[in-house]
């Protein structure tokens, strides 16, 4: 009976203390939420140096964005992509296209590139700067639409006596940054672009009950997006309301963007086609690419975690390629593969979908150069249509693939199935084109070597401003200034 009761006591008091434990960790618990961190920023902060005193090592990060090359690299070179300032006549990009220099050059780059113009608009600026937010408040809808030069600048930078651009400072501090990504009171992750938040509630998504895995992701997506500006008031829009891959995008284009009043970005002056031009979807190939799928977020891998004092650790705030941190952003999930191995396999996909955009490209090209002797040779308006039409999907399927900046790491299957899609598209172009300019007896082995003279001319010219007036000649006008 002693035993009986010894071991009652035993139990009580195990049980007792384990009470004790669990409320001690429960009041614990609700001391850490009840104790929020706060900063001692302004809620309205935007400057990201405002951010230097209380989040040094993060701020010491973020700096060497500025690393970056301080020359621009057009996309117009031969190992790039040779054929843009062909495959965008009549549209912007191709007076002037380069590969980005990084978040902290955004403001300085955006207002600069050649493509800017005084019929630009506010939606421009939209993910280059953190006033953006601060800019919807004050302006409102006005914001989209207004003049880009004329409201949105000098909003934005103030210009010193020598013409420097004073505000954005020597480290871009009005660049993407801080502010766009974080609360500055309690530095939680948030969204500051009104555009995804729209989108993702349009798809049945929610995003203020978003995981703290789906905000390292969803913060990139406000901007890493493919998207369009209204044909009302210029407003940034996704075309996500079918889905997110290549031909549900297409699909929205067609239909529910026609119905709003948006057909396209521009015409191509030679092949009359009214053309689309796909941004950077990144989020939307990553969605359903391996990496995707499997939920890992854009931090996990542009973002690994790093000491930089030898102690602490923290988010590595120097946005790149994961092939300059392969230990800490590959690595941590592939320990099987050796450093060598993996960059390997990284390289042989990328060179691979190189040579695929290449191939595709050129039927694109040939596409549009086909249609415009139809335009010139008098082929029947119906038939000139069609063929404008898969003129346009063609250039779609490369086009979101190319402006995608991992060049197909994302997703390798479905940027491989886009651009499988694009040739078949711009050949049922050619196709059509050559059934009715054989009807009119043209000489297509002369249009052959008239396409190889065009194209080795734009190629020929070291001048990537000058490139575009080589698209063009005697033989290929601009149709645009037909009668």
């Amino acid at each position: 009976m002693k035993v009986f009761q010894g071991k009652n006591l035993l139990l009580l008091l195990a049980v007792l203390l384990l009470t004790a434990v669990l409320a001690g960790c429960s009041n614990s618990s609700e001391a850490m939420e009840d104790k929020q961190e706060t900063t001692d920023l302004s809620p309205d902060e935007i400057l990201n140096s405002a951010f230097k005193e209380e989040f040094p090592l993060q701020y010491e990060s973020y700096l060497k964005n500025m690393d970056s090359p301080s020359e621009h690299t057009s996309k117009f070179i031969t190992e790039i992509e040779p054929n843009l300032p062909i495959l965008f006549h009549n549209y912007g990009f191709m007076l002037e296209y380069n590969k980005t220099r990084g978040h902290t050059y955004a403001v300085e780059d955006v207002i600069n590139v050649a493509r800017i113009n005084d019929n630009s608009i506010g939606s421009c600026m939209t993910c280059k700067s953190t006033a953006v937010p601060q800019l919807l408040d004050d302006m409102g809808d006005e914001y989209w639409g207004a003049s880009f030069k004329e409201d949105i600048v000098p909003r934005t930078v103030a210009y010193g006596e020598g013409g420097e651009l004073e505000e954005l400072g020597e480290y871009g501090h009005l660049s993407i940054g801080c502010s766009d990504c974080h609360d500055p009171v309690t530095m939680d992750l948030r969204i500051t672009r009104p555009s995804f938040t729209n989108a993702m509630d349009r798809m049945g998504v929610d995003v203020s009950e978003a995981s703290k895995n789906d905000m390292r992701t969803y913060v990139c997506a406000q901007c890493h997006v493919e998207y369009y500006f209204g044909a009302d008031n210029g407003k940034v829009t996704f075309p996500w309301d079918n889905g997110l891959k290549p031909e549900d995008m297409f699909e929205y284009y067609e239909d529910q963007a026609k119905d709003q009043d948006f057909d396209y970005d521009w015409i191509s002056s030679i092949s009359g086609a009214p053309m689309l031009k796909a941004q950077h979807p990144e989020f939307e190939l990553w969605s359903y690419g391996t990496h995707g799928e499997a939920g890992v977020s854009c931090s996990d891998c542009h973002m690994p975690y790093e000491r930089t004092d030898g102690k602490k650790k923290i988010s590595s705030h120097h946005w790149g390629s994961p092939m300059e941190t392969v230990e800490q952003s590959c690595r941590s999930c592939h320990g099987d593969k050796s450093e060598a191995e993996l960059v390997n396999r990284v390289e042989n996909i990328q060179e691979a979908h190189l040579e695929a955009m290449h191939e595709t490209q050129d039927h694109s090209v040939k596409s549009h150069y086909y249609v415009n002797r139809m335009i010139t040779a008098g082929a029947p308006e119906d038939k000139i249509e069609e063929a404008q039409y898969y003129v346009r999907k063609g250039q779609w399927f490369w086009d979101i693939i190319a402006a995608e900046n991992s060049d197909g790491f994302h997703n390798p299957q479905g940027g491989m199935d886009a651009m499988r899609t694009s040739s078949d598209a711009s050949n049922q172009a050619i196709q059509i084109a050559i059934a009715e300019l054989t009807k009119l007896e043209v000489d297509l082995e002369e249009l052959e070597r008239e396409i190889e003279k065009v194209v080795a001319d734009v190629h020929n010219e070291e001048d990537p401003f000058k490139k575009h007036e080589h698209a063009v000649n005697e033989y290929f006008p601009n149709v645009l200034e037909l009668d």
